[in-house]
């Protein structure tokens, strides 16, 4: 007779919600060095502010459509007209403030792009270019915010970026990997560790 497989220890927060366990078993915590990704999920870090991480992902695809795959050149020639037709797009979360601040961010990440080394070096520069990997043991030791995503955050809101809190920032830094945050006891915890080389 075989025996049951042992369960995956994982982080608690997916839950047994099935897209919530592939988001974390295949996209948190693995860096991601890639600019206009990058840009695509501040963004969406921005849209979750007070709504819940599972909402955005839920309509993420709908973004993309809504967005044109977060292209920022595209974004950021949006007109009057356009942002009319994303707040009567019920697909996404229509806020204005989020949608005119995901244009103004579109060209301050453009300028970033054409006048710096790039928005994923500015970015990962603030971790010395590695994922800071910590050791928690249970939800309660995570940071809401950190000295670090506190100075991005200033950092990113000087440079023209919308919606980019300490607390987002946090929030995204955790997942695309500049901090591991997945608990020690989680399998993805070493894991991720080892993807995403840039």
């Amino acid at each position: 007779m075989i025996p049951p497989a042992e369960p995956i220890s994982r982080c608690p927060w997916p839950k047994d919600d099935a897209l919530y366990l592939a988001y974390h078993d295949e996209e948190w915590g693995v860096p991601e060095y890639d600019d206009r990704a990058l840009y695509e999920k501040l963004v969406l870090d921005g849209f979750q502010a007070g709504l819940s991480w599972i909402t955005i992902l839920r309509k993420r695809e709908n973004f993309r459509r809504a967005f044109d795959g977060f292209i920022p050149e595209k974004i950021a020639r949006y007109t009057p007209k356009k942002l009319e037709r994303l707040m009567q797009d019920a697909g996404i979360v229509r806020n204005r403030a989020k949608i005119e601040g995901t244009v103004l961010s579109a060209r301050a990440w453009i300028e970033v792009m054409e006048k710096g080394q790039g928005f994923s070096k500015l970015l990962w520069d603030f971790v010395d270019g590695k994922p800071k990997v910590n050791r928690f043991r249970t939800m309660r030791q995570i940071p809401a915010d950190t000295a670090i995503s506190r100075a991005m955050s200033k950092e990113l809101a000087q440079r023209g970026f919308k919606f980019c809190g300490p607390t987002i920032v946090y929030a995204f830094m955790q997942a695309v990997g500049m901090v591991d945050d997945h608990l020690i006891t989680c399998h993805r915890h070493d894991a991720v560790q080892k993807l995403g080389k840039p």
